[in-house]
């Protein structure tokens, strides 16, 4: 199943720039649940697999995939926390600029 993020939707209250941030995000996270998805499935089969061998070696993949896919989690889910204090400063510079023209 794919999605369409390329086509708006006739009405929509947001702005340009915000409804294509709104639809970067939702891309985004949409992308982290199939890596997590695909991560559950590909370690979930070599946990088997190794249970099946009478060896645990499944633990290496599955902390080192996990890792990569929690870093990406954070960077889907947390990067937008610092957004507002970006917009304070991009604001208070904009001022300043706009005082020292006057």
């Amino acid at each position: 199943m794919t999605i369409d993020f390329t086509t708006a939707p006739e009405q929509s209250p947001l702005s340009p720039d915000l409804e294509r941030l709104a639809r970067q995000r939702a891309k985004a996270r949409l992308g982290w649940y199939g890596h997590a998805t695909l991560y559950a499935t590909v370690i979930t089969g070599l946990a088997l697999l190794s249970w099946w061998q009478g060896r645990l070696w499944a633990a290496g993949p599955a902390l080192g995939w996990g890792l990569g896919l929690a870093i990406h989690g954070a960077r889907v889910f947390f990067a937008d926390l610092g957004a507002g204090l970006g917009e304070r400063l991009v604001r208070r510079e904009r001022q300043r600029l706009i005082n020292h023209n006057r």
